[in-house]
Order: structure tokens, then sequence, then C-alpha cells
């Protein structure tokens, strides 16, 4: 097992992986940017290391003083949670040269999947159903956007290669939208996560997103997929929502999907933790883009399955044999994000926590890094604090979850709590009768 691990990250996935490491045993490092010298994840680890400025590319994003952090620290391994370079095939292989283990897949993993274009390739040589070109080449300007949307038809989506998190992504309706918007896009990209490499796809108008969670060790020829997560509660093409099961889908050939996904993982020695996203409508599902990471919403997989991903993954990548084969879903789970924002207008909402009283009691899960006092950054992504909710069923789980934000009080910034209760109450959630951009679309109702 490894002795010390650096946790590249912050914020409550940095604290989740700190939890890990000390039921496993390992110590900890936490590195952090000069605003966040007082963050939850520094408190809790065994040792802090200031790598840089407030802005990601100056701290999180910054590979040479992650590098020197790891040599000072004497860490033997990293943990790189997920977005800032946790898809970042480059870091993977510096780390690798430096005899560092990266927890998560090899960095030619990470080219040939989590590069979106390049995993839509693969998907399709898997007989897994796709949306875009599998030959389509890097979006560079806007001519080839244009070109490229001429030919797909519009609506389309423009992505990211290297996104995730709803980051470097946007919908694009007709030619002057992407005359106006592709540039700042492009833009987003390289900022979020260093890489500009853009494709598109066709845009489904009703479609569900459902992912595949999976986790697979090569070198055992093991590769397992751990449930369906429905995420379609999404504003932005960020998920808000995620639930286990979806009791609104039936998705034809399933055991022939998840055959060609564990395929695909082994044959690709792909290794540790991923999830495969699709788009679903008419009972069909569409692969859009593998996430090779620990996934933002993995609680609520932990909980329905009672599991810890965020271990097993620690172990596969320190060589030991798992085999989760015969798992089984226990219990109906949501999770719902809660993010730093205004609920009216979503403008960040940065600023000292005078107050937090998170909820409890049976049934319920609460991961944040927010404590009484501590001042939320305007610098990093809005999300503060993941609640789980589960049940025996989803009428139990939908009850626990209302019961949860009712308790749930944080005084000094504003949060979209609001705008969760009201999803819930919605009688298109209730009945299953929403998608992707239902959302969007009846957000003005929100008041």
């Amino acid at each position: 097992m490894f002795k010390k691990i650096l946790v590249a990250n912050r914020g409550e996935i940095a604290v989740r992986i700190i939890r890990a490491c000390k039921e496993l045993n390992i110590k900890t490092v936490a590195i952090h940017s000069n605003v966040d010298i007082d963050a939850m994840h520094v408190k809790l680890a065994d040792e802090s290391i200031c790598v840089g400025s407030a802005l990601p590319n100056g701290s999180y994003l910054n590979i040479p003083s992650i590098i020197s952090a790891i040599d000072i620290t004497g860490a033997d391994a990293v943990h790189p949670g997920y977005g800032f370079l946790s898809e970042n095939d480059k870091f993977a292989k510096i780390l690798n040269s430096h005899k560092v283990k990266f927890i998560g897949p090899s960095s030619k993993s990470i080219l040939e999947l989590g590069n979106k274009n390049n995993a839509l390739n693969l998907a399709s040589d898997f007989k897994l159903p796709i949306l875009g070109n599998k030959n389509l080449k890097n979006i560079e300007n806007i001519e080839d956007a244009l070109k490229i949307a001429g030919e797909i038809g519009m609506p389309i989506v423009i992505k990211a290669a290297y996104g995730g998190g709803g980051k470097g992504m946007r919908v694009f309706n007709n030619n002057t939208e992407i005359n106006k918007f592709f540039p700042q896009l492009k833009a987003e990209a390289k900022n979020y996560f260093g890489d500009d490499t853009m494709y598109a796809e066709k845009f489904l108008t009703n479609a569900k997103h459902i992912e595949f969670q999976v986790i697979s060790d090569p070198k055992n020829n093991y590769a397992e997929i751990i449930g369906q997560r429905d995420c379609s509660i999404q504003r932005k093409n960020q998920k808000i929502i995620e639930e286990i099961p979806s009791n609104f889908v039936n998705i034809n050939n399933l055991k022939k999907i998840e055959k060609n996904i564990k395929e695909l993982l082994l044959q690709n020695k792909y290794e540790g933790l991923g999830t495969l996203e699709f788009l679903y409508q008419d009972n069909k599902v569409f692969f859009i883009e593998m996430n090779t990471r620990l996934q933002v919403e993995h609680p609520v997989t932990e909980e329905a399955f009672d599991i810890d991903l965020v271990k097993y993954q620690i172990m596969v990548a320190a060589g030991y044999n798992i085999n989760l084969t015969n798992l089984t879903r226990r219990n109906h789970t949501i999770e719902c994000r809660i993010n730093a924002e205004n609920a009216k207008d979503f403008s960040p909402s940065p600023g000292t926590i005078n107050f937090i009283n998170v909820p409890g009691g049976r049934g319920v899960r609460v991961d944040t890094a927010l404590y009484t006092n501590y001042k939320v950054n305007p610098h990093y992504d809005s999300l503060v604090l993941k609640i789980v909710s589960k049940g025996k069923d989803r009428n139990e789980a939908l009850s626990i979850m209302k019961r949860s934000l009712d308790e749930i009080i944080i005084e000094g910034i504003d949060t979209n709590i609001e705008l969760h209760k009201w999803v819930l109450s919605q009688k298109e959630f209730i009945n299953g009768n929403y998608n992707t951009n239902w959302l969007e679309k009846n957000i003005s109702k929100f008041t």
C-alpha cells in the first residue's frame, strides 16, 4: 500500500479523499493556493504545502510546483480528484517518469478515452452507438465550427475534448450563436483544462443523461459496471441532481452494451474508476464521452451500493486484486449539489460562512468542506456541498431529501437550496417526465 498520497485538489473532494486515506492508514499531503491556507482539506491532512497563487493556473494547475511539493514531502502517489489535472495525460506521464503513482488510468488511457474526440472513435469501434462523427478532427476556429454545423445539422453541441463538469461546452442553435460564442468557448476550455481542443456532436432535444460507473483492473483482467446514474436535471450542461436507479429508463440491448463497455476497458488496459456517459432517448443510448477519473457524483453510487469507491480506486492503483462481481444495489439514492450562487440569476456568491448547520439523521450523507467562518473563494468552482439521501424506494429517498433540504442552514452566502426544493416538488420530476433541457426551459417558473 502507498505510504503517503499527495491530494492534488481542494474543497469537498480533497476532504473526501483524505478521509479514505486515513481509513487505509495512508499519510496525506494537501496542496493549496495562497488563499486556501485555512481550507478544511489543509486542516485535515497530515502535511500541507502552498503551490502558488489564487488562480488555478498558478497553483492547482501548476505542474512544476506540484512536482516540487511531491519531492519535498516524499509522497509516493498522487490523487487528482476531479477537475484540475485529473484528466491531464501530460501530468500522469510526468508523474510516471518521477516514479510517482498517478491514482487513475495511464497517460495513454487518458489520451485515448479522456479526450472526447478520441473516445468517440474507440466507442464506435467497440459497437457503442454515438451521435458524433468518429472521424471528426479538432474544431480550431469559427469557420470549422460553421462547416461542421452544416454537415451535422442544428442544433449541435460543441465540447472541449478534455472537458468535464459542464465547463467548455455549449449548445448552438444557429450560425449567429457560433460566430458570437465559439471563441469564448475555446477560451473557457483553455482556462479550465489547459487545452482548447474542441469537437462537436448532434444535440438531442428530449434526452435523459445516463451514465455507467465503472472500475477496471487490467492487471487481473477485471472490469465491473457499478450501476447507472440518471443525471438529467442540469443547468447550462452542469448536473444539479443525480439519482440511482432511474425508474424511467429502459435501455434496449443493455446486456450487450455492458459487455461492450467491459471489453473496451480491458482491451485498452484501463485502470481504476471511470464513467461512460450516454444520452438516452426512445429506449436507446448514445455514447457521448468518458470521464477518466472519480466523478463529482460518486457518493450517490456509494450510498446506493454501500461501497467506498475511493478506497477501491486507491487499492487498484496500489496493485490489490479486487472483485465486485456480486455487488448489488441496496438503496434508492438521490444527490443534490449545493452551489454558492444566487438561486435566481446564478451569479457566484463568494463570502464568509457566518453559520452552517448540515442535515443529519437516517439516510443522509453530507460531503462538504464548509465550516463557520470559512471564506468561500471566488476563484474556484461554486460547488460547496453535496447531500445524498437514501431509502428503500424513490418515494422514501425523495422524502428524506426534502427533509434534509429543510434542515440545512448556510448563512453568509447565497445558495441554490431553494431551487432544489422547487425542482423536487415539480410534478415533472416526481413523474419522471423530464430531460436534460427541462430545467432550462422551466426555470422561469421558479420564484
